[in-house]
């Protein structure tokens, strides 16, 4: 029950720094933006306090270690791989452009006898 009320202060804070950005339109930009700031880092370490949102920060903890393990391709290797997909949508362009002509040239010119 106690994350359930921390989640929704913090959600509030968030809002209430909202709020406050529209309330104070004729000032300066920054001190319209400092309040939504300050309502975004204060609702922020308040969830960080609950448990749903100690799940969020091992999750986001364990994203990034799974990050580290991935093994990027090198330079060359997307060059290639880039050339290849480049060389595949040529060849099926082509290929439609071709069955398109072929079908055309059958339905106009045998089956209905139109010329153009």
């Amino acid at each position: 029950m106690a994350d359930k009320i921390k989640s929704v202060l913090a959600a509030l804070l968030v809002v209430a720094g909202i709020a406050a950005f529209y309330q104070l339109e004729g000032q300066m930009a920054l001190l319209r933006a400092l309040p939504v700031i300050v309502g975004m880092l204060l609702g922020g370490l308040l969830f960080w306090k609950t448990e749903p949102g100690g799940r969020l920060v091992l999750l986001c903890r364990e994203a990034r270690a799974e990050t580290a393990k991935v093994v990027w391709p090198t330079r060359k290797e997307t060059t290639q791989m880039t050339g290849v997909v480049f060389l595949f949508v040529v060849i099926m362009a082509l290929f439609l452009f071709l069955s398109d002509k072929t079908l055309e040239w059958v339905m106009y010119d045998l089956i209905l006898g139109w010329k153009q």
